[in-house]
């Protein structure tokens, strides 16, 4: 038979594992918009940070290189079309094969609408070789996405330029209450 004091810490630890888990209810939002990559020119949105230090050694590989990005995030596959915000990260190449694979982590930084001044955090691996989509964890968030997770899959929609990707993206977001 329990005893009175380890009732009452019982309860105070269910109260405390309540509070701090929601309600339990869960909601799930799926987001489409597009990703605009400048990576060439005044404008670009897209920088090598660190060469592949076997490219200096004499090899052609590309392992090890570290880029960063600041992408932007539109309503459309078209440029003039409503902004939503920032795409910034680091791609790094984390695999030895030909085509390499990377190793990538974004920040959604949306900047208006429902979403405004609320981030998404996506990490994983986009392998360049792969035919179909490129999907990512979602591990976290803040405002609207707080402990948030779920998946994004993402497909290269086009060069409108010779300076110029777009890539179509949907991200399923699980939150809690």
């Amino acid at each position: 038979m329990p005893t009175p004091t380890t009732i009452i810490c019982l309860l105070a630890f269910l109260a405390v594992l309540a509070a701090a888990t929601g309600d339990g209810t869960t909601t799930t939002t799926h987001l489409h918009f597009y990703i605009h990559e400048t990576f060439a020119g005044d404008n670009a949105t897209t920088a090598s940070l660190a060469p592949s230090p076997l490219a200096v050694a004499g090899s052609n590989s590309s392992f090890g290189s570290v880029g960063a990005l600041d992408d932007e995030l539109r309503e459309g596959s078209d440029a003039a079309s409503r902004y939503l915000g920032r795409v910034e990260g680091l791609v790094v190449q984390a695999d030895l094969g030909n085509p390499a694979a990377a190793w990538t982590l974004l920040t959604l930084a949306f900047a208006g609408g429902d979403y405004n001044g609320s981030t998404l955090v996506l990490d994983g691996r986009v392998d360049f070789g792969a035919a179909g989509d490129m999907e990512r964890a979602v591990v976290g968030g803040t405002g609207r996405f707080r402990r948030a997770r779920g998946y994004s899959l993402m497909t290269k929609f086009g060069n409108p330029t010779p300076n110029t990707d777009v890539f179509e993206m949907d991200v399923y977001v699980t939150t809690m209450a």
